[in-house]
């Protein structure tokens, strides 16, 4: 043990730092023998203390004492990143052509994604507002009805309705009391009150009344100084009004107005008549002066400074000062070419001669200076002289090209400017318009393809030049187009090859147009996108701009990749019907029957021309194609139709009972009764439909008809038998109920009746707005308008038909007063958005105001929202019959042959009427028009 040596002379522990325990970490310090060793690392110390911890059992602390924490996941890693802001690997990378294509390609991905979840997302979002509008209304949709309802409340009833106040005893007390005390008015105010009503006519020298001050404006005062001036003012402007009326017909010219130079002399006039304040000129010609002086080098504040001087009628200050620009800005274009507007004749040209020699290279300037000389010849030799130092430039190429009358001089100064330029397009294509041959413009062309790998036009330009020869290579010209500029990554968006291809209608170069069309169309699509969709949507606006050509070659393409598209052909037909020829309309439906021998309404389509052409024996072999393709109830029906039309009533008897037995559906039964009616055989129509009904009990058209038959016949109660059975055997049915209840309204006689039976009606079919429009003409029918009105609040409930267009045409025209049509018009336009209904009574009401172009708009916009409503035709025809021209008609009749309505209130019922089977167009319009209220 004595062996051992005392603690501070024995050799410190591994790692052993001095003062950690108190938190000292190796510092160091310096004295006059030099630095202190160097402590422990951070190394060192997170291993002793790691050590240290492990003999105590302890977890591991820090470099400074602190147990080091688990680290947390740390989101913001590299994927939230910016992509633009790149760092690390890729950061020094160059961009090259592989990284456009592939930003490219991810670019068109993305924009196709987005294309196809479009519709779907606007749908949706769509759907989620409406929703969210029903569940959480405005407070301002709430009280509407209560809004409205005030306008009908009178006078005394608002006088009676008591004021709004804090009726408590303690507070009218405390009112009271304030209404009884009493304050002393000072003298001043008294004195005040006295002079206001005084009138002083004596004025001093300064211009104000006795007793006033400058100040003093408070509007009971007369200030006779700026009256004087002001009436000054109006007489000169009326005097300078009438020099300048006096010096135009003086002149001659009072009957020719130039509007720029009318607005330029009117300015002149406030010039000369000094409406500018010479003070505000002053001012800012300091303010310009003190710029140029800052900066003498800064050519828009010298013509700021000119300008103005110009303004305000001093033109020689100006020219000096655009003078002394130029002289210290020797290479500014616009210093120039304000001088040289400032200035006139020779003065003009010798500054532009100036310009262009201190800037030679300037575009501007030698077109300025060409555009001062007055003669062909001296243009010219500028022009020449310009390009001897810019051969580069278009512009001056093109003006030169321009100046030449003799078109071998034009051929050549091409032919030198194309040498000079080959990238102008522009150029190349002018050349090959005046060439002498077809070789030579293709020569041209082709030498313009080869300095412009990239551009389409070149192509499209030579794909033209083949048309207009009659050349059979346009297809292949436009083919090889695609796949060198596919090979350059120049290729055009499909959107513009279309307008490319309508342009090129346009300019009478139909068969490029199609080939561009063809080879193009399809181009960056994919086979899982909705391509037939796409096209149809393009035709369709081809078609809106007028563009028919184009549209008919979109829908060559998509027949010839879906050749039984049904939809395709119908609507290539219609694009016939409506902008094509006779011939060309059955050449596309002969086709379309062709690919799709099923389709029955191509073949009916097809039959309907031929008649309407007056080929009824074409009409007939197209049906006898039909039958032996496709016999079915819509051919035998058309079959029918056509022989009823033409007078062979006995042959369409037979082909009823034929077809009956070969195709018994209701339908055909039901056209069997309706003939049977017309030719007034009710026994043998009675006899048909108990028949029909034993087979198809489930058929409410076929009850309707025997109910109807019994009417006829004043067997009302056989008719309200039949009525009844149907309703009990189809209670969805909602003509039934209605006529049931127009049956005990009419022939029967009874409005309770009627109610009980639209009341079950309502039960059985709620929130049909069919239902409710019934209901509510039946109490207005009998006189009962409030019990009307009740009926229409209930039905325009939210949880009702708060949409209904029909229920707000009723309100607005049967239920309101004058006054409240057009404020109600609003709201419900508002609500329903689009219904012809509702548009049609719009138009009614701007019609009874007398404000007939509002009424025709609204009448167009009825007919866009939907064309197959008659009753909406009908209004319009009895407008225009009242105040329309004989073109507006005309063309409003050949738009109603186009559209052929079937439906319509009015309109079904005067068609569907018994014997009206082959009524026209015309006919109903004019049945329909008088039985119009």
């Amino acid at each position: 043990m004595a062996s051992r040596k005392d603690f501070l002379s024995q050799q410190a522990p591994e790692n052993y730092v001095a003062g950690l325990g108190r938190g000292a970490t190796g510092f160091t310090t310096r004295s006059d023998l030099g630095p202190a060793r160097e402590g422990p690392s951070e190394d060192q110390i997170k291993e002793a203390l790691a050590k240290r911890a492990a003999q105590l059992g302890a977890p591991t602390p820090s470099a400074y004492g602190a147990v080091e924490k688990k680290e947390e996941d740390n989101d913001d890693d590299e994927r939230f990143q910016d992509p633009e802001n790149e760092v690390g690997l890729f950061a020094t990378g160059a961009y090259d052509r592989d990284d456009d294509e592939a930003d490219r390609i991810y670019q068109d991905i993305d924009e196709r994604m987005d294309r196809r979840r479009k519709a779907r997302r606007e749908a949706r979002e769509k759907q989620e507002r409406e929703e969210y509008e029903a569940k959480n209304p405005k407070i301002q949709q709430q009280f509407a009805d209560l809004k409205r309802s005030l306008g009908s409340v009178t006078d005394e009833q608002w006088q009676n309705i008591p004021e709004v106040g804090d009726l408590t005893g303690k507070n009218r007390r405390a009112k009271q009391n304030l209404r009884q005390r009493f304050y002393a008015v000072p003298d001043s105010v008294i004195a005040g009150a006295r002079n206001s009503t005084e009138f002083d006519t004596s004025v001093n020298d300064g211009g104000q009344t006795n007793g006033s001050s400058a100040d003093n404006v408070d509007g009971t005062m007369t200030n006779f100084a700026d009256i004087g001036a002001a009436r000054d003012k109006v007489l000169q402007v009326n005097l300078d009004k009438a020099a300048m009326g006096s010096a135009d017909a003086n002149s001659g010219s009072a009957s020719t107005i130039d509007p720029k130079g009318y607005l330029t002399s009117l300015s002149k006039t406030e010039l000369k008549s000094q409406n500018y304040d010479i003070g505000d000129v002053k001012r800012v010609e300091s303010l310009l002066q003190s710029v140029i002086k800052t900066n003498s080098r800064h050519p828009p504040g010298y013509i700021a400074l000119a300008r103005l001087h110009e303004l305000a009628g001093k033109p020689v200050k100006a020219r000096d000062v655009m003078a002394q620009c130029c002289s210290l800005n020797p290479h500014s274009e616009d210093a120039w070419l304000e001088s040289i507007r400032l200035n006139e004749g020779h003065n003009a040209k010798v500054i532009a001669a100036a310009s262009v020699k201190e800037n030679p290279q300037s575009t501007r300037l030698w077109t300025r200076a060409t555009e001062l000389e007055t003669d062909q010849q001296s243009k010219k030799r500028v022009l020449r002289r310009a390009l001897d130092l810019l051969p580069k430039s278009v512009v001056l190429w093109k003006q030169l090209v321009q100046l030449s009358a003799d078109e071998g001089e034009a051929r050549l100064l091409l032919s030198k400017a194309c040498s000079e330029i080959p990238a102008s397009i522009e150029l190349h294509l002018a050349l090959a318009r005046i060439v002498e041959t077809v070789d030579e413009a293709r020569k041209v062309l082709n030498t313009c393809r080869r300095a412009n790998p990239k551009n389409a036009e070149v192509w499209i330009a030579a794909s033209r030049l083949e048309e207009q020869v009659g050349s059979k290579n346009t297809a292949n010209i436009m083919k090889r187009a695609v796949q060198s500029l596919a090979n350059e990554n120049a290729m055009l968006k499909r959107e513009e090859w279309i307008e490319q291809a309508e342009k090129c209608e346009d300019e009478g170069a139909i068969l490029t147009g199609q080939n561009i069309i063809r080879e193009t169309l399809s181009y960056g699509l994919d086979e899982d996108d909705d391509r037939k969709k796409l096209f149809m949507e393009d035709a369709h606006a081809s078609i809106s701009r007028g563009k028919y050509e184009i549209a008919r070659a979109i829908y060559a393409y998509i027949l010839r990749i879906w050749p039984t598209s049904k939809s395709a052909w119908e609507a290539s037909a219609n694009l016939e019907k409506v902008h094509g020829r006779k011939e060309d309309l059955w050449n596309v439906l002969e086709k379309a029957v062709e690919a799709v021998p099923q389709a029955d309404d191509l073949w009916i389509q097809y039959a309907n021309e031929k008649y309407q052409s007056g080929d009824v024996d074409g009409a007939r072999i197209v049906l006898g194609k039909a039958f032996n393709q496709s016999p079915s109830e819509n051919i035998y029906l058309e079959a029918i139709n056509l022989e009823a039309r033409n007078g062979q009533i006995e042959q369409a008897r037979d082909l009823l009972a034929q077809a009956r037995q070969e195709a018994g559906t209701d339908r055909v039964w039901i056209k069997s009764v309706a003939f049977a009616r017309t030719h007034d055989d009710n026994a043998t129509a009675l006899d048909l439909v108990t028949q029909a009904l034993h087979l198809y009990p489930a058929q409410w058209k076929l009850w309707a008809q025997k109910a109807q038959i019994y009417s006829s016949q004043r067997l009302v109660p056989q008719a309200r038998e039949a009525y009844a059975t149907g309703t009990r055997a189809c209670p969805k049915a909602i003509p039934l109920w209605v006529l049931l209840a127009r049956l005990e309204e009419g022939q029967a006689g009874s409005v309770v009746k009627a109610r009980s039976v639209l009341d079950r009606a309502r039960a059985a079919n709620p929130k049909h707005e069919r239902l409710w429009l019934e209901s509510v003409r039946l109490e207005r029918r009998a006189g009962n308008l409030a019990a009307a009105k009740n009926l229409m609040a209930r039905a325009l409930q939210p949880s009702e038909c708060h949409r209904s267009g029909p229920l707000w045409a009723e309100r607005i025209w049967h239920l309101e007063p004058r006054t409240q049509r057009k404020p109600l018009s609003l709201e419900a336009v508002k609500v329903v958005e689009s219904d012809p209904t509702l548009f049609t009574t719009v138009a009614r009401v701007f019609w009874a105001e007398r404000k007939l172009e509002k009424a025709v708009t609204w009448f167009e916009k009825a007919v866009l929202v939907d064309s197959d409503d008659g009753d909406t035709w009908a209004w319009y025809w009895k407008f225009l019959g009242m105040h329309g021209s004989e073109e507006k008609r005309a063309d409003v009749m050949e738009k109603l042959r186009l559209a052929e309505p079937r439906h319509g209130e009015r309109w079904a019922e005067v068609r569907k009427g018994v014997g009206r089977e082959g009524w026209g167009v015309e006919r109903v319009l004019e049945e329909v028009v008088k039985a119009l209220e």
